[in-house]
C-alpha cells in the first residue's frame, strides 16, 4: 500500500525568509572579517564560484556584502571598499546573468 502525502512546494520567488531560505553568508563573511581582507577575498571567491548560478543565494550574497559596506564605513575604511568592490562584482553578474523572473526576485529584495 502506498500513502501519498501532499507537499506543499515552496514558491521559489517568495520573499527570502518567508518561506524559511536563509544563508549563512553573514556569518561566514563576519567571521572573515576578524581574519582580514585576504580571508574575506577568499571567502568571497568560494561563496561566489559556489552560489552564482542560484538567484537565491546570489540575492542573499549581495545583500550581505551591502551591509557589509556599511557596517565597516565608518571603523574600517579599507574594508568597507573591499566589500563594495566585492558587491560590485557580484551585483554585476545578477545584472547581466539573472533572467526575467529572477530579476524581478532579486530586484524586489535588494531594493
Amino acid at each position: 500500500m502506498v500513502i501519498n502525502i501532499p507537499v506543499a512546494q515552496a514558491d521559489p520567488y517568495a520573499h527570502p525568509y518567508e518561506d524559511g531560505f536563509s544563508t549563512t553568508f553573514w556569518s561566514d563573511f563576519s567571521i572573515a572579517d576578524a581574519f582580514g581582507k585576504d580571508a574575506v577575498r577568499d571567502t568571497f571567491n568560494r561563496a561566489f564560484a559556489e552560489w552564482k548560478s542560484d538567484f537565491r543565494y546570489l540575492t542573499d550574497l549581495v545583500i550581505v556584502l551591502n551591509h557589509k559596506i556599511f557596517q565597516h564605513y565608518d571603523g574600517d575604511r579599507e574594508l568597507s571598499k573591499l566589500y563594495d568592490s566585492l558587491w560590485r562584482i557580484a551585483d554585476g553578474y545578477a545584472m547581466e546573468n539573472l533572467g526575467e523572473k529572477e530579476l524581478e526576485y532579486f530586484f524586489r529584495n535588494t531594493d
